[in-house]
């Protein structure tokens, strides 16, 4: 996803949150980064009026609309209908010269428009055909959902776009290949485009769908009732069109003896990043974010620096904003890229470290570093209660969904708290008691677990 031109990036900030004071032998610096990106005009007029984009203005961007229609999508019968109704309303909200391609998935994946392994290129003309081609999808077959993906991949490499971007809807579990073909193919995938997957009904498995999305840097989430598709798909499709930039990586670069612990997006939902890492030359690394509009997210990056006496003070990391081209020969400086071939988006944060006697200062928390501790033991929490629930630990699965009952209201995330109160009786929601509840609807369990990870920002 290399191409872009400054004109389509905005503007990027990040600003540092962290107590930077460490008592005597104290080794564990946390700080929450807050990256913003602002300017590139995607957010309200431009999305709302999409079609008020002609060919050559705006990012360029290619999109594969991923269609579930397999023998289960028949049941009931209108949750096809709905799927085709969701599809055309994505394609309507498609801004005109942005590269498109409709595929229907089963245990193969079809080329339903346009056909030929190309992309159409929205227009009047091709929005009116390809929902005319919609007509023709039928449930029936398996659901082999690495297939979709890889006939996804091909089809939005052949466009010279800046965002690639898909969006996979399923109602199923992935039953007609295997855990490792699916993983091999979201691996292929990874970097390549990004992915927004939703489970539409109750029949699908939510760790599947939620791992897709992570894996492809997307959003997941559940749409129980058929007939909210079309809604969803719309205000998808509206936040895929503000996408200005793509393959942003946060590049963190530590000092000798300094080893990093974690990197994690915390808002505006818990994201491991740890794991992601690419080297960038001598001890820098980078972690992907993937697509950028307008919108601010929270990054939590904790580093262990070498002990040192007191009074004295260090830079224990320094975060900027890159986006790795492999390819480009106007190199930065090593000491701006860590060595690699970037494009430097001109934001930079330093976390620091400062040695203290003042207890005062070395034991207070950071109120950001604090608020989001909680809200990923939150996520935990819910992840952890509703496994032990369907493994029949009646007392783990309280423990542990009582917890997040406390820490929901003691952060203010409203929308958890309702969606826990859909599975627990709240006996005491600050001391965190509960009670199981005898009968919970399925989709409110899969609602909760599929949203389990979104958090709220820190009240400023």
């Amino acid at each position: 996803m290399a191409n872009f031109s400054k004109s389509n990036v905005p503007q990027f900030a990040v600003d540092v949150y962290q107590n930077e004071y460490l008592p005597e032998g104290g080794r564990e610096v946390n700080a929450i980064v807050t990256v913003t990106a602002t300017g590139g005009g995607t957010v309200g007029s431009a999305v709302a009026a999409p079609h008020l984009y002609s060919p050559g203005q705006g990012p360029s961007a290619a999109v594969a609309l991923m269609v579930d229609c397999s023998g289960s999508m028949d049941y009931p019968p209108t949750k096809m209908r709905n799927a085709r109704d969701a599809t055309s309303a994505a394609i309507d909200t498609l801004r005109d010269g942005v590269h498109f391609a409709v595929v229907g998935g089963t245990h193969v994946a079809k080329e339903v428009y346009p056909g030929g392994g190309r992309l159409a290129v929205a227009g009047d003309t091709t929005r009116a055909q390809a929902k005319q081609a919609l007509r023709s999808l039928s449930a029936g077959g398996g659901t082999a959902i690495g297939t979709w993906l890889r006939l996804a991949d091909r089809l939005l490499s052949t466009a010279d776009v800046a965002i690639r971007h898909g969006v996979l809807l399923t109602d199923g579990r992935n039953e007609h290949e295997s855990p490792e073909d699916l993983k091999a193919a979201l691996d292929a995938c990874a970097g390549r485009f990004t992915c927004d997957a939703r489970g539409v009904g109750t029949d699908w498995e939510v760790k599947e769908v939620t791992g897709i999305a992570s894996a492809l840097l997307g959003t997941a989430d559940i749409v129980a009732d058929p007939a909210g598709l079309a809604a969803d798909f719309t205000r998808m499709m509206e936040t895929a069109m503000g996408k200005e930039v793509a393959d942003v990586a946060l590049r963190l670069w530590t000092p000798l003896g300094t080893t990093v612990k974690f990197v994690k997006q915390v808002a505006p939902a818990v994201e491991e990043l740890t794991g992601r890492r690419t080297e960038a030359g001598p001890r820098a690394g980078d972690y992907p974010t993937g697509s950028w509009g307008d919108e601010s997210r929270d990054y939590h990056v904790c580093v262990e620096v070498p002990a040192a006496g007191l009074g004295q003070e260090m830079l224990a990391a320094r975060v900027s904003l890159v986006i790795p081209e492999p390819g480009d020969t106007s190199r930065p400086s090593e000491a701006e890229s860590g060595g690699g071939s970037v494009r430097n988006l001109g934001a930079q944060g330093l976390v620091r470290a400062v040695w203290t006697d003042d207890m005062t200062a070395s034991t207070s928390i950071n109120p950001q570093v604090a608020h989001y501790t909680g809200q990923a033991e939150l996520a935990q929490a819910i992840q952890q209660g509703l496994d032990l629930r369907k493994a029949g630990d009646i007392d783990g699965a309280t423990a542990k969904l009582g917890r997040a009952v406390q820490l929901a209201g003691a952060s203010g995330n409203a929308d958890t708290a309702k969606l826990l109160a859909k599975v627990v009786d709240v006996v005491d929601a600050a001391a965190g008691t509960v009670r199981l509840k005898a009968k919970v609807e399925e989709a409110d369990e899969m609602t909760l677990e599929t949203r389990s990870t979104k958090t709220v920002r820190v009240k400023k």
